[in-house]
């Protein structure tokens, strides 16, 4: 299958850097210090939870956790289930009740520690900063926030971070930074945690886990929702999910509001979906086919060159820059949300 195909290639291309790289890629000699200094804390902190991305919950899995003894102090958590960290005043309160079913067994110490682990871009910092704010907000305390520094780009946490949560009895978090093995023996992992992010993008090449992506929608469903928002040809509307109709003029007004080289806007959101219906829906070879798909992808670069308004004139460059916006919409959801790795059938 041609996705295999490409997931083999950015496989191997991680690999390939990895070995390249005197600091073993993507496991530099901070990333392993960080490591060494998580695995020193875990049997001191009273829980420990490992966050996984919810597109790649296999991919996405801390190794170090793998044989770790205590499971019943150990709580997996799904984060970017729609990318937008929601229901953490829940997640905080159910946190609260693992606390107080610990004090019942353990009256040694008022105050509990829960440390937070995973791979890099999983959004751990920003679980911690959402829980930290509701927690305070919640205790009625005052004073200034401390926050931890969140971004789309791996690696940003450089230390372990302690916050508080709650009080009565006291919860103190500690954020620490994302933590890969450093060999990955599968290319296929390689390739979902490229597509995801959590390894940097300048180690394979946005376009070639650009062209990873397009071949995943390309032989999903996720396309077909878009349909509403193809150009009728007969009356020239167009249609999309904010106005029921609008008119290729009153569209243009629209779009002038707007700013016409923010990818995020909108209505080039809307174009790029288009887009992709468009081509996928009117291709005539067979996607299951390395070549035939190779065909669809390089007719959507074209096509989604135009859709960005990237300048032709940039030539091989172009081809970069409308790779990187797409991997931008897909990573922020604005492209479908999708779950990359196969899960068993009685898992809900």
């Amino acid at each position: 299958m041609a996705t295999a195909t490409l997931a083999r290639r950015i496989g191997d291309a991680v690999k390939q850097a990895a070995r390249k790289n005197s600091g073993g890629g993507w496991y530099d000699p901070h990333m392993a210090a960080a490591s060494r200094a998580i695995a020193e804390r875990i049997p001191l902190v009273d829980l420990v939870l490992e966050v996984r991305d919810a597109r790649i919950p296999l991919s996405s899995e801390y190794e170090q956790l793998r044989n770790y003894p205590s499971s019943s102090r150990r709580i997996i958590v799904m984060n970017k289930m729609d990318l937008a960290n929601r229901s953490q005043i829940k997640f905080l309160n159910f946190l609260q009740a693992q606390v107080r079913e610990l004090k019942k067994t353990d009256h040694s110490s008022y105050t509990t520690t829960i440390m937070l682990v995973g791979i890099p871009n999983v959004g751990k910092s920003a679980l911690v900063n959402s829980l930290h704010q509701i927690g305070r907000i919640s205790a009625a305390e005052k004073g200034k926030l401390k926050h931890a520094i969140v971004s789309p780009h791996p690696g940003e946490t450089k230390d372990i971070i302690s916050l508080k949560i709650g009080s009565h009895p006291n919860i103190y978090v500690l954020d620490t930074p994302g933590v890969l093995p450093p060999k990955i023996p599968d290319t296929e992992v390689c390739s979902k945690l490229s597509l995801t992010g959590s390894i940097r993008d300048c180690l394979v090449g946005e376009r070639e886990i650009a062209q990873y992506f397009l071949a995943i929608l390309n032989l999903s469903d996720e396309y077909k929702k878009w349909a509403k928002l193809a150009m009728h040809e007969n009356d020239g509307i167009f249609v999309d999910d904010k106005a029921e109709c609008l008119s290729s003029s009153e569209l243009d007004m629209e779009q002038k509001r707007q700013y016409p080289t923010d990818h995020t806007q909108d209505f080039v959101v809307h174009g790029i979906r288009r887009t992709l219906f468009e081509t996928i829906s009117s291709f005539d070879g067979n996607v299951e086919d390395e070549k035939g798909m190779g065909r669809l992808i390089e007719t959507q670069f074209t096509a989604l060159r135009e859709a960005f308004r990237v300048p032709v004139e940039l030539g091989e460059e172009a081809q970069n820059k409308v790779a990187a916006k797409l991997l931008n919409l897909y990573r922020t959801g604005r492209l479908g949300h999708y779950t990359i790795d196969p899960m068993p059938c009685h898992t809900q």
